[in-house]
């Protein structure tokens, strides 16, 4: 397994852009699928982004498609959410997660809060 540290969360305001890290540790990191998910007080978790490590592949939940973009430097160990067009909705904790297989993610970080001024 891998350990995940998140960073980046903060307050921002309604149309604004934020970037969220997430820093890895252990070793293969580059063979592992990473993903992004949320969570807001009173909801279920949500998928948000995710990023396929054999080909690079990337799927998004349709609520963030076309604002939110994933992305990883292998070199640095790192997964980011760039997050543009920001809404209130957006706001939730956000976590980083990793695991062998599309879906199946042993390892998550802490979480990140993010709070949205409308």
């Amino acid at each position: 397994q891998v350990q995940l540290v998140e960073s980046g969360g903060g307050l921002v305001q309604a149309g604004g852009s934020l970037t969220l890290s997430c820093a890895a540790s252990g070793r293969l990191f580059s063979r592992y699928t990473v993903a992004w998910f949320r969570q807001a007080p009173g909801k279920e978790r949500e998928f948000v982004a995710a990023m396929n490590w054999s080909d690079g592949s990337t799927y998004y939940g349709d609520s963030v498609k076309g604002r939110f973009t994933i992305s990883r430097d292998n070199a640095q160990n790192t997964v980011y959410l760039q997050m543009n067009s920001l809404k209130s909705e957006d706001t939730a904790v956000y976590y980083c997660a990793a695991g062998w297989t599309m879906g199946e993610y042993s390892s998550w970080g802490q979480g990140t809060q993010v709070t949205v001024s409308s």
